[in-house]
């Protein structure tokens, strides 16, 4: 069974891990194609749902994904611009919706037809990342087991 691995780099780094037993294009996919992100990236257990989804991938494009909760009024935008989209190797984009937004990172590596991902994510302050800590990078490992199950149910 593959595991998620979060650990903390530094005062403004986080490190995601995980293997998935998918080939490399089909794991880009899941992070690239906005029908399959959608279906993985919200952890079920914390009752959000991914209202829209709005992806531009490539150098220089940007994504607004938006949540709705039921005990929130009003719908929580997310939203910043890709950095870097070189498919089936690496996806760098910012998080603009607030001042506080990380780089996020994320590398592509097959080998034997398993993928290897690794999410970097750069924090501007130390605070920033300990917000990220003690809130959206506690569900990481549920994402991540979920875009898992994506990947072994063949979608």
């Amino acid at each position: 069974m593959n595991r998620t691995t979060v650990e903390r780099k530094s005062d403004r780094e986080l490190l995601v891990t995980r293997t998935f037993n998918a080939p490399v294009h089909i794991v880009f996919e899941a992070w690239s194609k906005p029908e399959l992100f959608k279906q993985w990236w919200v952890p079920k257990s914390v009752g959000m749902s991914l209202v829209s989804c709005d992806m531009d991938i490539r150098t220089g494009g940007t994504y607004r994904l938006v949540f709705s909760h039921p005990d929130f009024d009003q719908p929580m935008a997310f939203f910043g611009t890709y950095r870097e989209v070189t498919p089936h190797k690496r996806l760098i984009w910012t998080n603009e919706d607030s001042d506080q937004g990380a780089v996020t990172t994320v590398t592509f590596e097959e080998n034997a037809g398993k993928t290897l991902v690794i999410l970097h994510e750069l924090y501007p302050t130390t605070e920033a990342l300990e917000e990220a800590l003690a809130g959206s990078a506690q569900g990481l490992p549920e994402q991540f087991a979920q875009l898992d199950e994506l990947l072994a149910s063949g979608s």
